[in-house]
């Protein structure tokens, strides 16, 4: 039976020290060096007994492969214990195929508009995106149905901009150990720091006119 676990209790499981867990699910990066290793990898992943059944997301790119792994239904979105034991499966399946890994290379950008009621502005992002609601949070998140574009999560401003008017912001998931050198980075940039009372879960910065980014992690989520 699978068993629903908290972000924090998939990070400290044993074998999974090549992923971290970011806004959307458990994320490995895998350097290949050529197309035709990442192939080889991916025919790999794909004989594994159940893959089917998980569907992880797999992105190739010239210089590795991306694997991401979150369990999906109705009224969860998040990890289980089944998802640790695909982890480990991939995991060794790399390294047997003398594939590195390389923590550093994940990331997830979370788009956040911001509105009085987001209700009212969530069927014009639909339409524009072509997204659907998420199946356990219709009301607060729009995602691509392919999984290619980045989440939206609609957040209720409890102040309007001084027009009114509502916002946009990005949130940046990276895994805990680079928050704080991706913040030092931004803050060297130009950027400033609009709030930090949540770091280290996230921290809120702005760039010289204004606007706004998160630098996110799971630290403190559970």
């Amino acid at each position: 039976m699978t068993r629903e676990i908290s972000p924090g209790a998939f990070a400290g499981s044993d074998g999974v020290e090549d992923w971290r867990v970011l806004s959307d699910g458990a994320c490995a990066f895998f350097r290949t060096g050529s197309i035709a290793a990442a192939a080889e990898l991916l025919r790999g992943i794909g004989a594994l007994d159940g893959i089917d059944a998980q569907r992880p997301a797999v992105d190739v790119r010239s210089d590795g492969v991306t694997v991401r792994l979150l369990t999906r239904t109705d009224d969860y979105w998040g990890m289980t214990d089944r998802d640790v034991e695909l982890a480990r499966r991939i995991s060794a399946l790399a390294r047997a195929q003398g594939l590195p890994a390389d923590p550093s290379a994940v990331q997830n950008l979370l788009i956040v508009p911001g509105a009085a009621v987001p209700s009212e502005v969530m069927p014009f992002w639909r339409a524009v995106l072509g997204y659907e609601p998420r199946a356990d949070s219709p009301d607060e998140d729009l995602i691509d149905p392919r999984g290619i574009g980045p989440a939206f999560w609609f957040e209720a401003m409890e102040e309007l901009r001084g027009d009114g008017g509502g916002a946009i912001h990005i949130a940046v998931w990276v895994p805990p150990e680079q928050a704080e050198e991706r913040v030092a980075a931004a803050l060297a940039a130009g950027g400033h720091i609009v709030r930090d009372d949540f770091a280290p879960m996230w921290w809120t910065l702005a760039d010289a006119v204004g606007n706004e980014a998160d630098v996110s992690t799971i630290t403190g989520r559970g």
